[in-house]
Order: C-alpha cells, then sequence, then structure tokens
C-alpha cells in the first residue's frame, strides 16, 4: 500500500516506504505480516547474525550450509525483487584491527551480496562503516561493485555533523564528527561507481538546513527514520518536529525513500485510528483478524505528511522527463532549428508576454502620444523562426496606439515558409516585410529604430548572441533600442552525483569537457551565483573583441560542512528594456517560463571544499575565426586543469 498519490508525480518511488527487520529464518511470514501492515518493502537480514565464517570451518571443515533465511524458493522471484531489500549483517568490520574479525567480514559480505544478487534483489543495505578509516571496507565493496549486475549498494550513513563551523579543516576526532566526510571517503576510494549509493539514518537531532542540502545532492536511494526519533502530540500518537518534517518533504521531492525502523515508542490510545488524527486517508487498520502492526502509527504519519504536499505544477510536470537528462546545447547559427523545436519555444507565453511589454515600453518612450498616428517606427526581429516575436511586437504597437513597420529577419529557409504563410493567415502584409538572409550578411534599405532579437541561451551569451546582434547592429539607428539591451551570465558551485556519473560513464575527455543544458532535480547548490560576463547592446564600438576572462571567489557557508563539487550551474539574467527582465538565475528568476534549463560545466575530477577555505574558478570566453568557446578551472582549494583548452572537446560554430 503506498502512501497516496500525489497529483502530476505518480512515478514517484518515494510513495514507497519500508519498514527494516530482525533476522527471520520465515520469510514468507516476516513479508506477509509488513506487506499486511501496510509496508511495501521490508529491510531484512539475509543471514543469521550469529554466523561466522571461522566457526563454521572450525566445527564442520567448511562443509555446512550456509544460515541464510530460507531458499529462493520460499518466495516467487517477484516477491524478492519488488518487496524485499536486503540488510546485510550489521557486526561486519573490515576494517577491524582483529585479523580473523575482519577476514569473517570479507568472507561474509561476499557471501551475502552473492546471496541478494542470486535472489535478483533491486538493492542491499551496507552497515555503516565502524571507525575513521573505511579504506579495506571500500576497497571490498568496489572489488564486488566490479562484478554486480544491477543491483544498488545502499551504505548507511548517520545523518549527523557537530555543529562547530570553526573548525581547523585539518582536525579530525569525534568532537568534530561529520558523517559527509566518512561517505566522500568511502566513494573516492570507491571510484564514485553509479551503483554505490546512500541510505541516511536520521536522527533525533538534525544539523543545520545548509548541511542538509548538500545531500541532496548526493546518490541518497533511501531515509531510515528510528521510531524514537519521533515525538509525541497532545492525542498521544506519533510526529515530527518541524524541522523533520521539512527534511522528509524534501526527501519525497527528490524520490528518497522513507524507511522506518525500531519499536513503536508510543502508547497509542485505543479507539482511535491513528490516520484520522493526521486526516490521512490511509486505512490504519490491519486486515481483518490480524493483528495491528506495531509501527502502523508511523506509518500513517508518514502517509500524512505525502499526502499534504501540493500537487506537482503543471510546469513541472511539463520539465519531469527532463530531470537531470544531459542534452547539448543547440548550434542555432551552424544548423537549423526542427519545427517541434519552434513549437516548444512558441509555447513559452510568459516569455512574449515579456517581450511585448519591453516592445510597448519602447514605442511609447519612441513616439509621444501627440505624434503616434503619424510616425511610424521601424522595428526589426532578427532570428524571427516562425514569427512568435513579429506577433508580439505588432500587439505591442496595438496596445500602445503606435504605428509600426516589421522587418522579419530569418536565415532558417524553412521557417520563411512558415512566415509567408503567417503573413497571408493574419493579414500582415502591408506591415511585415520577410527578409530570408543572415542579419550578419543582409544589407538593410533603412535604419532600425528598435532591434528585437531572442538569441540568448542557457548561459546568456552561449548561443552567440553577442556576435548576432554585432553583425546586425550596423542596421539600428544611433539613438536605437536592442530588446534586449544586456544580458548577464552567472555561476555557481553545485554537488550533482547523478550527472557526474552521468558523464563519466562515457569514459573519455570530450564528455568532461562540454557544457550541457539540464533541468536540475538531484542537485545540491553551494552557495549564492556569481555574475560572470556582460554584453550591452547596442555595444560602445570602443569594444573590439567579445573574448572575456573572469575570475570567481566562492565562500561555502561554514555550517555546511564539506562539501563535493562536481561542476558548476550557469544562468542567465537579461534585461529587455528598463524595468523589464527575463532571466533563470535563481533569485530573479522569471516565474513560469521554461524556454530555458540551466547549463552545467562539469569538472573533470570533482573538487572536495572544506569550510573557510575559499573556492577559485576561472572561466574563459574564447573567439575564433570559425568558432566560440569556453575554457574553465580551478585554482583553489586545488587546482584542476583547464577544461577544454583552445575548444578542442565543446564550441558553438560562427
Amino acid at each position: 500500500m503506498t502512501l497516496g498519490e500525489r497529483q502530476g508525480d505518480e512515478k514517484n518511488d518515494s510513495k514507497y516506504c519500508g519498514v527494516e527487520t530482525e533476522f527471520n529464518d520465515d520469510m514468507p511470514q516476516l513479508l506477509s505480516l509488513n506487506i499486511h501492515g501496510g509496508f511495501d518493502f521490508v529491510v531484512a537480514p539475509l543471514m543469521d547474525p550469529a554466523y561466522r565464517p571461522s566457526l563454521l570451518v572450525s566445527s564442520n571443515g567448511g562443509s555446512g550450509v550456509l544460515p541464510f533465511a530460507g531458499s529462493d524458493l520460499v518466495l516467487s522471484p517477484s516477491q524478492w525483487s519488488s518487496h524485499v531489500v536486503g540488510k546485510i549483517s550489521s557486526w561486519l568490520d573490515l576494517d577491524s584491527e582483529d585479523e580473523m574479525l575482519r577476514r569473517d567480514s570479507e568472507i561474509t559480505l561476499k557471501q551475502e551480496i552473492a546471496w541478494a544478487s542470486h535472489l535478483s534483489l533491486q538493492a542491499c543495505l551496507l552497515p555503516a562503516p565502524k571507525g575513521v578509516t573505511c579504506a579495506n571496507y571500500a576497497r571490498c565493496v568496489n572489488q564486488i561493485l566490479q562484478n554486480l549486475s544491477n543491483m544498488q549498494l545502499w551504505l548507511r550513513i548517520p545523518l549527523e555533523k557537530s555543529d562547530d563551523g570553526n573548525r581547523s579543516p585539518n582536525s579530525m576526532g569525534e568532537e568534530h564528527r561529520d558523517s559527509w566526510e566518512m561517505w566522500n571517503s568511502f566513494r573516492t576510494l570507491g571510484e564514485h561507481h553509479s551503483q554505490l549509493s546512500v541510505a541516511l539514518d536520521v536522527l533525533s537531532s538534525l544539523p543545520s538546513v545548509n548541511s542538509l542540502a548538500r545531500w541532496f545532492g548526493e546518490p541518497v536511494r533511501a531515509a531510515i527514520i528510528n521510531s524514537n526519533s519521533f515525538l509525541t502530540n497532545a492525542r498521544g500518537y506519533p510526529c515530527l518536529s518541524k524541522r523533520h518534517q521539512n527534511l522528509l518533504t524534501e526527501c519525497f521531492n527528490h524520490s528518497i525513500q522513507i524507511v522506518i525502523s525500531g519499536q513503536q515508542m508510543q502508547n497509542i490510545p485505543t479507539g482511535t485510528s491513528v490516520s484520522n488524527s493526521h486526516n490521512s486517508n490511509n486505512q490504519s487498520e490491519g486486515v481483518e483478524g490480524m493483528q495491528r502492526h506495531p509501527l502502523r502509527s508511523y506509518l500513517d504519519y508518514i502517509a500524512y505528511l505525502y499526502q499534504k504536499m501540493d500537487p506537482l505544477p503543471e510546469q513541472e510536470r511539463f520539465e519531469l522527463g527532463y530531470r537531470d537528462y544531459l542534452q547539448s546545447p543547440l548550434q542555432p547559427l551552424m544548423d537549423n532549428l526542427e519545427a517541434q523545436t519552434y513549437e516548444t519555444f512558441e509555447k513559452d507565453t510568459t516569455k512574449y508576454i515579456q517581450y511585448q511589454r519591453a516592445v510597448a515600453k519602447a514605442l511609447v518612450d519612441r513616439v509621444p502620444d501627440e505624434k503616434a498616428s503619424t510616425i511610424t517606427t521601424v522595428l526589426m526581429v532578427v532570428g524571427a523562426g516562425r514569427g512568435p516575436l513579429v506577433r508580439a511586437s505588432l500587439q505591442a504597437a496595438e496596445e500602445t496606439g503606435r504605428k509600426l513597420k516589421v522587418y522579419a529577419v530569418e536565415k532558417n529557409p524553412n521557417a520563411i515558409v512558415t512566415l509567408h504563410s503567417l503573413l497571408k493567415i493574419e493579414g500582415w502584409e502591408k506591415l511585415v516585410t520577410i527578409v530570408s538572409s543572415d542579419m550578419r550578411c543582409w544589407d538593410a534599405p533603412e535604419k532600425a529604430d528598435i532591434l528585437v532579437s531572442e538569441l540568448l541561451g542557457s548561459f546568456g551569451d552561449n548561443e552567440l548572441s553577442p556576435e548576432c546582434l554585432d553583425g546586425a547592429q550596423r542596421f539600428l539607428k544611433e539613438d536605437g533600442i536592442s530588446i534586449p539591451s544586456s544580458y548577464t551570465s552567472f555561476f555557481q558551485p553545485v554537488t550533482a552525483s547523478k550527472l557526474y556519473n552521468d558523464i563519466k560513464s562515457h569514459k573519455d575527455l570530450v564528455h568532461f569537457e562540454t557544457a550541457y543544458v539540464v533541468k536540475f532535480h538531484r542537485v545540491a547548490r553551494l552557495t549564492s551565483p556569481q555574475p560572470v560576463f556582460t554584453f550591452n547592446h547596442p555595444e560602445d564600438s570602443t569594444r573590439k573583441s567579445n573574448h572575456r576572462y573572469t575570475k570567481l571567489r566562492f565562500e561555502i557557508p561554514t555550517d555546511t560542512g564539506s562539501a563535493l563539487v562536481h561542476g558548476f550551474a550557469g544562468y542567465f539574467d537579461s534585461v529587455l528594456y528598463k524595468d523589464v527582465h527575463l532571466g533563470i538565475e535563481p533569485s530573479t528568476a522569471t516565474p513560469n517560463m521554461f524556454s530555458w534549463f540551466p547549463i552545467f560545466f562539469p569538472l573533470r575530477t570533482p573538487m572536495c571544499v572544506q569550510p573557510g577555505i575559499p573556492l577559485e574558478v576561472h572561466i574563459w570566453r574564447c573567439c575564433g575565426t570559425s568558432k566560440v568557446w569556453y575554457e574553465w578551472g580551478v585554482t583553489s582549494p586545488s587546482s584542476s586543469p583547464i577544461h577544454n583548452c583552445n575548444g578542442r572537446s565543446y564550441w558553438v560554430g560562427l
């Protein structure tokens, strides 16, 4: 029984809730009790906790049958796969000073994973590392991962961090415990394997908001919350603190499954269902004739939290399929866009409303009311596509009562066909002149009062708006207006484990030196974005080159703790005209707009940044005779290679 259905997000795995159980050699009974109790899966030990390989060898020479929890035949293959997560023995200590314990742990780990793989389980829960070092544990897990088919290994990590932001980066010890560092050490030793993920143990006390946020860029698959982390409400039922509620909501939003563990802590009043106490629609009573599950009240509360989330907004539903999906940016000068691409962009009504507002303000500033009937403004749409900016401009003229003459300049011959058809359908023949030409080569018959374009990319200038508008600027009057009038790119360090692993899977340099357009989802933004490059139009003639260079210095908030930077998110913000702006930089983003996803600049080797140590990044915009490209690199806390030298891997063609 799922936690519920969230409208628009029906495929979210976080609607399935599990329960952690003790060892039981009667797996059918264990599964039946918990499934009928309302849980979707069990996290159950596969091996008798009393088992030790060394004891088995000494007692019978090593020929005994391993004490697993029943054979593979006691459940159907679909039951094993869909309803059981294997819990690897918690006594394992692969970095113990005791050689026998260490050897027993290595043998048992491999035996249990082999059995879980035989059962076709989707995942196994590994016990948390026991000490400060975990090198041998990570080595053994990495060996297993090299030959593992599709099963995920969830490393159990306690969600804890000491509240001390002023510690020295080199200081270690229990008084300065940050469990993220344990995870980072383990996965680095394991080469960032894509089948190694995290199960967070949620404790009664939580770290700071910034410290929690970094985990949402990590491969967290489950959050295990013990019953002793719950509070008791006025009616005697379990509930969670506001901070725990917020954490679980973020888990739901990031497809992280909840697992409940422990024993019933509250004395639940009789005669009233827990679900009613939280206005939940879940049926809290067990199947008729069966005893109610002792953790059912906790499950009902988790279901209540899930069901009270707002439905997924329509825009988010539209973007679901693009989450964390790497796309190469458009090459609008080299390639002609397809009809489907045009259609997607044209559906973004918010963008064209902003353009219409900007054109309307420019027309009013250009022509006073008393001359509105006598002066005709010349407006050129450069890169007209299939005509949405032409339509927005004509609507702005009608709205303001200004007379307008429009040139629609477009290089794509296929879009020109659509424009001619649109002219006839809309009756624009006397208002609009269609020009089939590259704006950089066209000789205009007259100069424009207003130049309108939509050449911006996710990083502002990455689709060569500066080069295109520089070429078109010659037919703008000296006092003419460009819409947009300026745009600025932004950079932000992020943790993005999934994106990094997707790029790493290509096993080449090119993919690590390419910038990708991506709808961020499992990403942690580590600090505020900073501006990179700004372009103004019309451009001051004293500047001859669009080459740019910037050095940025980021400070990660000290209460975050250490964090791993997999790359940089890129955004833009543009001023269309005066106070009318358009952009995707998070703090000022235009709402309800989907034409642009952020851009991602990866790092070949992720950079670990510790509290109090700045992150310095350098970025260049380089211009050649036939292409424009970016180069980027980090110089603090340590140096990375300069990425994409000479545009060897990624460029935008002129």
